[in-house]
């Protein structure tokens, strides 16, 4: 029998509705496009502004359109991962509800959590899940109500993110394609750099504390773009040198769109070319755990079988790391 391989076999995706614009930030805090567009490469983003609605339903929504579009039964799935940095509760699961909610009822599910690596790391365990021999689907949703956690009067934060989901369903491969390799690493040394401080074990919300706006997120911009740039182009070089590839054999990069800079500076660091950079940050900003999925649904169309992909990003914590990935068929 041939090496069990895990290969992404089908995509979905959910955006809200509403626009927020770099004109309507504009109105709100002391910025404006050319301020944003310049820094970040980000345009507009969108926001779940639905009251009680939170990442189970962005997740729920990307999960039905990857159902509908592959045709597959929801009882055939067997492992539910929701990669994210804003669960809907503290202390109940939002893959499970998600799971439930979607008919994946012989499903067993959980939540994966690595800020912005999230969906990375939820890759290689649906992988593994997958190359056991054990399972012969995953379905792996990333999904993020940033806006949960946001201060739109903090210009710093509030440009960047904006809310999303995406999902892939990871299936038995056995012609050798889907993950090839993978790189991941962390550091908690950055963990002082970029969180939500509140509202955890450590810092329980208190009345003191959310008057103080101390439950939104926190960023130290320079220290965590300075990371985000080397460790990024760094662990994308590092997976194409291990497994001599050129930017020649290289398809596309897919990256965190965190900002555009980033993406740019790792994608120079491998030489490739512009029209190889999987790129829509201008649309959505920095989805978090959404931003890979959304990328591969937005390109769907011009991906080939047998492709080869590098993926790579960073998150809080600190989190990194890349993943070469062979393709698995064309739309």
């Amino acid at each position: 029998m041939s090496k069990i391989t895990a290969a992404i076999t089908a995509l979905g995706a959910y955006l809200p509705e509403y626009v927020l614009t770099n004109q309507i930030l504009e109105t709100m805090v002391d910025t404006n496009d050319e301020w944003i567009t310049s820094r970040t490469g980000i345009k507009e983003r969108r926001i779940l502004k639905d009251q009680g609605k939170g990442t189970s339903f962005l997740a729920i929504n990307a999960a039905n359109d990857l159902i509908s579009k592959k045709g597959i039964d929801p009882k055939d799935i067997e492992l539910v991962i929701v990669a994210t940095a804003t669960p809907d509760m503290k202390a109940a699961s939002t893959a499970a509800y998600t799971a439930t909610e979607i008919g994946a009822t012989n499903a067993f599910s959980f939540d994966l959590e690595a800020a912005c690596s999230s969906f990375l790391f939820g890759m290689s365990v649906a992988s593994s899940y997958i190359e056991s021999g054990k399972y012969k689907n995953v379905l792996l949703i990333g999904a993020d109500k940033n806006s949960s956690f946001i201060n739109y009067e903090d210009r710093a934060t509030c440009i960047i993110f904006g809310d999303g989901a995406g999902a892939v369903l990871f299936e038995a491969n056995h012609e050798g394609l889907g993950l090839q390799d993978e790189l991941l690493r962390s550091n908690g040394e950055g963990r002082e750099f970029l969180q939500a401080t509140y509202g955890g074990s450590s810092y329980p919300s208190t009345p003191e504390a959310v008057a103080e706006g101390k439950h939104y997120v926190f960023q130290d911009g320079k220290t965590v773009f300075k990371n985000a740039v080397f460790n990024m182009a760094d662990v994308a070089e590092k997976i194409l040198k291990r497994n001599n590839l050129t930017n020649e054999d290289i398809s596309w990069l897919v990256a965190h769109q965190a900002n555009k800079r980033i993406i740019d500076a790792t994608a120079n660091r491998i030489n490739l070319e512009e029209d190889k950079v999987m790129m829509n940050i201008q649309k959505y900003g920095n989805t978090t755990s959404a931003t890979l999925p959304l990328l591969l649904n937005d390109y769907e169309s011009q991906l080939k079988k047998g492709d080869n992909l590098i993926f790579a990003a960073f998150g809080g914590g600190f989190t990194w790391g890349s993943i070469y990935f062979k393709w698995a068929y064309n739309s």
